[in-house]
């Protein structure tokens, strides 16, 4: 027992002298402090700079019409309430865009996202037919494309104008996504598939039950950037949909909107029937802005995890 009592006691006399020596090394000097200063407070400055836009967005849709409209709110929200957005989510044209949009990015990111893991896979392997070629055609739209113009004829020329699948096949094989996946797939240890082509394997199942599994980071990263892009996006519906308001999406509403705000400020007055607070232009273009960025904002923190890991990993090589 006093043996094990002195070994406690000198385990104890290392660490302090081991404390005593860490915190001789490194101790900050004046100017780390300075500059650690200077640094965090940067940071905090560019920190609310990104996050008081929407701040200042979201508390304009949930303060009084009326303070709104007089530009009475600028930091703190006053009169709370939630009127507007039920307001705007009352007006049919808006749920419709609103399930287009969605609809758009779930098929449209799940096709992309399973298409960018395929064929990711598929040209790591050496023994597919002209796999470099292949690769190498893919990359090079990368680079080199028709134009706007063209395009838009391609499109119709096809019967993708006024067809919500315009929205779908033409971003389902995204070359830079499959340079990420392939990249990441590289970094797998041959070893496994090796072991399961060995147990008789074949390709899909190899690619099912290990790849797959083992790409979760990078496949969570490229679905991040495919549901911002689809989310995001409404040129195509701009281009495309011009006699089709049914496939609107929520973009191409908002974009409509921000440019004629009065005229559906009259007209959602007049449905709602609100006569001491009405909507006012203003409140009509904060509300379905808002309305458009929660969902991505409500995402993306669950999405993050594997943003970094799989942005790093697939980006080492190409």
């Amino acid at each position: 027992m006093a043996k094990m009592t002195e070994l406690e006691k000198q385990n104890a006399r290392l660490e302090k002298e081991y404390y005593k020596t860490h915190k001789r090394i490194y101790k900050l000097s004046a100017g780390d402090i300075t500059f650690n200063i200077i640094n965090y407070l940067f940071f905090a400055l560019f920190t609310f700079t990104c996050i008081f836009p929407f701040y200042y967005l979201f508390i304009q849709t949930i303060s009084g019409r009326d303070l709104v409209a007089k530009g009475a709110i600028t930091f703190i929200p006053r009169a709370i309430q939630f009127k507007n957005y039920t307001d705007i989510l009352d007006n049919q044209p808006i749920l419709t865009a609103f399930g287009v949009s969605i609809a758009r990015t779930l098929i449209g990111t799940t096709l992309s996202v399973l298409a960018s893991g395929l064929i990711g896979y598929l040209v790591t392997q050496e023994r597919m037919w002209h796999r470099k070629f292949w690769y190498r055609f893919m990359i090079i739209t990368m680079y080199f494309n028709a134009g706007m113009i063209p395009w838009v004829m391609n499109m119709r020329l096809l019967g993708l104008t006024g067809n919500f699948l315009a929205y779908i096949i033409p971003g389902i094989v995204a070359p830079y996504n499959i340079i990420l996946v392939k990249t990441y797939i590289e970094s797998i240890p041959d070893e496994l598939e090796e072991s399961a082509f060995i147990d008789g394997a074949g390709y899909m199942t190899v690619f099912r039950k290990i790849v797959w599994p083992l790409c979760k980071p990078i496949l969570a990263t490229i679905a991040i950037f495919g549901a911002v892009g689809h989310w995001n996006s409404f040129t195509d519906s701009l281009m495309l949909m011009t006699d089709k308001p049914s496939l609107y999406t929520l973009q191409h509403l908002l974009y409509n909107y921000l440019n004629q705000a009065a005229a559906l400020k009259s007209q959602m007055n007049a449905h709602t029937g609100v006569e001491a607070e009405q909507l006012t232009a203003s409140v009509v273009q904060y509300t379905v802005s808002m309305v458009t960025i929660i969902p991505i904002l409500v995402v993306y923190p669950f999405m993050q995890r594997y943003f970094e890991k799989g942005i790093m990993l697939g980006a080492v090589k190409g």
